[in-house]
């Protein structure tokens, strides 16, 4: 590669050419870091992973009957079962499905109540259909929302897809801390407007029990006694009216346990309305034989008491809090979290001192608020995907620095030059460059969003070795011809460029292939794309920028 040679020969012969050559690598250097804040590039923990099921989960306001809520779910299977992808749907009213992956923190096992369904979702196998899971979801959700949600005030409904890494509550989960826990319901509330209000969140959900008033059935034991009516004739009786009761079992050979028979009064007597009086009118509509063989009717032996719901108080390090949810929608949740921060900081400041979380912990973004008439504080902490991904970059980047410290410690001790190793060092760095290049080329190709992920740090990470390879060989070769041949430095410099430039060529080739398959994988794709595009600015940054960093050096 003789013109390879004469390149860098010529190069090194002219100041100018060199400062040339290292100012053009540093703009490239700040142009592709800016990429990143200026969101050119978007980073996420993990990509949006395409799979064959996933979940509906429907929360109607607390008090709504089973009927209700059924209604609900069928609007919902109504909508999904157009949908050529769609294999079938299982529906569990009344509690969440049996668990999986998703539902793992999500805690959907543990859903229990005639206000909440889940809605399992199965799809063709993902290799036989052009939509990817996550892509029908973000098709879906604004038509679901917009025809089941309505037909009972209050209801969220959430798609809940296969998470592709570690599963969280949610992307997004804001715990308020404070002392009074009717302050911290008021606090969520507000958070929960700010979220809704923030783009690309969907799926904003308090996690708390709403109240609402109810009627409680007590026994007048007095009149029951002089009835003659037992105490567990009017139990079975309300039971088999508003809840159904097993009144006998089936035995079968395909069973080891006894099959309960369970009886439930037709739909057609259910309850017309919530109201005290349809209960009244349904309870003088049922009637118990005493011992003297008298009908007696059920109202005059029970009494109808309006109480309030006791909502459950949720608490997490001996403090109450209440968790507030949301959803990303085809977006990293760094970017919505970020606005959404700044939008609280800005309303809350008009009624609260806030003040910020200092230091670049894992609580960085958390906010401590003091009402300023009455002094309650409160603290507003980030948490889901958000922090899992605040603590990967976190050990990624001590990794990272570790990494580059233990070589620069072995280069050291091998050439005993601080400036070597500082070139090599550097050199392995600027291949940052390619990834995030790479990154930016790949979004501009792909029909979803291409973020920069974990993996394509740990890509970047796993490039340094390779890169400083490349430098090692320029380096040893060069010091070795100028030692044994009597080179010049600069002629030494471009013949070791020219003669090891096609080891290191076929080194590239061979990664860049065998990370080809990577590129294509939903999740190791940053991995791919790192490996590719970092593997080519090594290549460069090392045929041309290291040649000049060791003609300016006097170690060598």
């Amino acid at each position: 590669m003789k013109w390879l040679e004469r390149f860098v020969y010529s190069v090194n012969g002219s100041r100018k050419k060199r400062l040339m050559v290292i100012l053009l690598t540093l703009i490239a250097l700040v142009g592709a870091i800016m990429m990143l804040p200026t969101e050119l590039v978007k980073a996420r923990m993990l990509p949006g992973k395409s799979a064959d099921t996933f979940s509906v989960y429907v929360d109607a306001p607390s008090g709504s009957s089973i009927e209700q809520t059924h209604e609900i779910t069928d609007c919902v299977v109504d909508i999904l079962s157009r949908e050529k992808a769609v294999i079938n749907t299982e529906v569990f009213l009344g509690m969440g499905a049996p668990l999986d992956y998703a539902g793992l923190v999500k805690g959907s096992t543990l859903k229990q109540g005639e206000n909440v369904a889940e809605i399992v979702v199965n799809l063709t196998d993902k290799h036989h259909r052009k939509e990817p899971s996550f892509m029908m979801v973000h098709r879906l959700r604004p038509v679901i929302k917009k025809r089941c949600e309505t037909l009972l005030p209050q209801t969220s409904i959430k798609m809940i897809e296969q998470p592709a890494g570690p599963p969280t509550m949610a992307s997004i989960v804001v715990e308020v801390y404070g002392e009074n826990y009717k302050l911290i319901q008021n606090m969520a509330t507000r958070v929960k407007d700010i979220l809704t209000r923030t783009p690309t969140l969907v799926d904003v959900d308090v996690m708390e029990d709403e109240l609402y008033t109810k009627y409680e059935l007590i026994a007048d034991s007095e009149k029951v006694a002089r009835s003659g009516v037992s105490l567990k004739q009017l139990n079975q009786i309300l039971y088999l009216a508003f809840e159904g009761m097993a009144v006998a079992v089936k035995n079968s050979q395909h069973s080891p346990d006894q099959i309960p028979l369970f009886v439930i009064l037709d739909k057609s007597r259910y309850l017309d309305d919530h109201s005290r009086e349809a209960l009244e009118a349904k309870l003088s509509s049922l009637r118990l034989m005493n011992q003297k063989g008298m009908m007696v009717p059920v109202n005059e032996l029970v009494k109808i008491v309006e109480v309030n719901n006791a909502p459950t108080i949720f608490s997490k390090d001996l403090k109450k809090m209440i968790n507030v949810l949301a959803e990303t929608d085809m977006e990293s949740q760094v970017y919505p979290l970020l606005d959404a921060r700044d939008m609280m900081i800005k309303e809350f400041s008009k009624d609260f001192n806030v003040t910020e979380e200092p230091g670049m912990s894992t609580y960085m973004f958390d906010l401590h608020l003091t009402d300023k008439k009455t002094g309650a504080r409160y603290l507003l902490r980030w948490d889901g995907e958000m922090k899992v991904t605040l603590d990967t970059f976190r050990d990624l980047g001590g990794a990272f620095i570790a990494a580059l410290v233990l070589i620069f410690l072995l280069l050291v001790i091998y050439y005993k030059s601080f400036a070597i190793s500082g070139i090599i060092l550097g050199g392995s760095f600027l291949s940052i460059i390619g990834v995030i290049i790479g990154h930016w080329v790949a979004d501009l190709v792909t029909r979803d969003t291409f973020f920069l992920t974990a993996t394509s740090l740990i890509g970047f990470i796993a490039l340094m070795g390779i890169s400083s390879r490349n430098s090692l060989l320029l380096i040893d070769f060069t010091k070795s011809l100028m030692a044994d041949k009597g080179m010049p430095k600069r002629e030494a410099i471009a013949v070791a460029t020219a003669t090891r430039a096609k080891p290191i060529m076929l080194t590239a080739v061979a990664i860049i292939l065998g990370s080809a398959l990577l590129a294509t994988d939903p999740i190791f794709g940053g991995l791919g794309v790192a490996l590719i595009s970092g593997t080519v600015a090594a290549v460069v940054v090392s045929l041309l920028f290291v040649p000049v960093l060791m003609f300016n050096t006097k170690a060598l």
